[in-house]
């Protein structure tokens, strides 16, 4: 299936390494060009590297960090230069180890997820949001969580701050739908990175799931590169469940 994103100019935060960087791999094999935003410098080159290895496409670099304005108005600078087709956005992983919201005692994780989750994401929404979509095309995806509709035990930060970034992507997808923009997210559970397997019991996430496996980042990556595409162009306010069959509830 041709996507129809060749060409178009995508903007990935967090987009050096893990799930960031499997979704800027993705576009870029569809011919989309690329702006990777993330803190590290060194990583943010390596990351470049890999996405171009073999592609002719664009590839930019924008180090800073989402929860930091100034860092955020610096990637709207370099995005709006270009254009901004397609915004994916991709937050830290919350603070290790996970609890349940009783055992959330510290003042200082509640803090960090707050900011990394939710205020990071906003920011980046609020920010870029209004630049994105050329000629009444343009693409939002949001990576959220599974726990946003189905909240799993020991995520209490997780799910409670990416619900509300959850809520900010449905309230974008009837704002921005008037300019061509669809708004959706990929809310992916026991999906395997380094840090998720170095962080969590793979075994009994896998035994939770219907398909008795755990799922790739080649396969998150895929999802967000066809809601990204031409041909996802009327679904929009959706949150897609990329847990393997882990959920229970119909809806």
């Amino acid at each position: 299936m041709d996507l129809g994103i060749a060409g178009r100019r995508a903007v990935v935060t967090c987009g050096s390494s893990g799930l960031g960087l499997a979704v800027a791999k993705a576009l870029a094999a569809e011919g989309a060009d690329l702006v990777l935003f993330a803190r590290d410098e060194q990583r943010l080159r390596d990351a470049r590297d890999a996405v171009r290895a073999g592609r002719s496409v664009v590839v930019e670099t924008v180090a800073g960090d989402m929860s930091d304005r100034a860092d955020l108005i610096t990637l709207r600078e370099v995005a709006e230069s270009g254009g901004v087709d397609i915004l994916v956005v991709n937050t830290p992983r919350p603070p290790s180890p996970m609890r349940d919201l009783l055992d959330e005692d510290d003042d200082d994780r509640w803090h960090a997820a707050r900011r990394d989750q939710l205020d990071a994401g906003l920011l980046v929404l609020r920010e870029l949001a209004p630049i994105v979509g050329r000629n009444g095309w343009g693409r939002i995806v949001g990576i959220t969580s599974a726990s946003v509709k189905e909240p799993m035990p020991q995520h209490a930060l997780s799910t409670i701050y990416r619900a509300g970034l959850q809520a900010a992507l449905k309230h974008l997808s009837h704002e921005l739908g008037p300019r061509g923009v669809t708004v959706n997210s990929v809310a992916p559970a026991t999906v395997v990175t380094p840090t998720f397997s170095a962080f969590h019991d793979l075994q009994r996430r896998i035994d939770q799931t219907a398909l008795k496996r755990a799922g790739t980042t080649d396969e998150l990556a895929a999802t967000v590169a066809f809601l990204a595409s031409d041909p996802a162009g009327f679904i929009t306010g959706q949150t897609i469940q990329l847990d393997g069959g882990r959920s229970t509830s119909l809806v």
